[in-house]
């Protein structure tokens, strides 16, 4: 299938037949798990990402794929992060080569999830970045050009989705990025408030924090900025 009108409607139509799950699920949902089908991977997830790298709203085709989606933004590394700032695919065929010293916290973790291959896909309309698609493998391989052109052509259909150009796009996840994004930002001033850090410092304290709990960081911004959590200034 070579006309790219022709991908973007066989995209659409597999979003479109992907049913809904008990307690309903959104749009980008559905997308990550047409994605994973399309493209014989193990998983696939999204994240909605601002000009300084700051993760907005995301979603994943399974609960598998959340977390190793999630790991990334605990731990300031991986190919997510990368595909946003170079505005780049990043295509890792088999994170047991090389990876590690890419991503010396991410590659191993990931690894030890299952994971033997993630390949990134930035969101982007012109000079404007939105965020990341990453497609999860359980094994070992690159993807093939037919893939890759799948690949990209969800990428486009996902910014249409943000961008509210698409047809099902009647969804709630642009006010849920501006909710987790001023989120996000309160609880760092908070933390710089109260440890005397300066606001780098204070976003690697939650992550720090998120990452020793093996909990979401949006979850512990969450409790910072409602009081429910400080964190110990004795503790990097």
């Amino acid at each position: 299938m070579s006309n790219p009108g022709d991908r973007v409607a066989a995209v659409r139509r597999l979003i479109a037949e992907q049913p809904p799950r008990p307690g309903g699920q959104g749009l980008l949902q559905r997308v990550c798990r047409a994605a994973a089908g399309a493209l014989t991977a193990s998983g696939a997830g999204v994240s909605v990402m601002t000009a300084d790298g700051t993760r907005g709203i995301s979603a994943a085709s399974d609960p598998a794929s959340e977390h190793v989606e999630e790991l990334q933004f605990v731990l300031g590394e991986g190919p997510c992060i990368d595909a946003f700032t170079t505005a780049r695919p990043v295509l890792v065929a088999n994170l047991a080569d090389g990876a590690t010293r890419r991503w010396p916290a991410y590659a191993p973790l990931a690894q030890e999830g299952g994971l033997r291959a993630v390949f990134a896909f930035p969101l982007q309309i012109g000079a404007a970045r939105l965020g990341v698609l990453d497609v999860y493998r359980d094994r070992a391989g690159a993807l093939t050009s037919d893939e890759i052109a799948c690949a990209l052509t969800f990428a486009d259909v996902i910014v249409d989705v943000l961008l509210d150009r698409h047809p099902d796009a009647g969804t709630p996840d642009a006010t849920d990025a501006v909710a987790y994004r001023a989120e996000l930002f309160q609880a760092q001033g908070m933390v710089m408030v109260q440890l005397g850090v300066a606001i780098d410092e204070a976003m690697a304290r939650l992550r720090a924090r998120a990452y020793a709990e093996d909990r979401p960081l949006g979850d512990v911004a969450r409790d910072v900025v409602a009081g429910r959590l400080q964190l110990d200034p004795d503790l990097p």
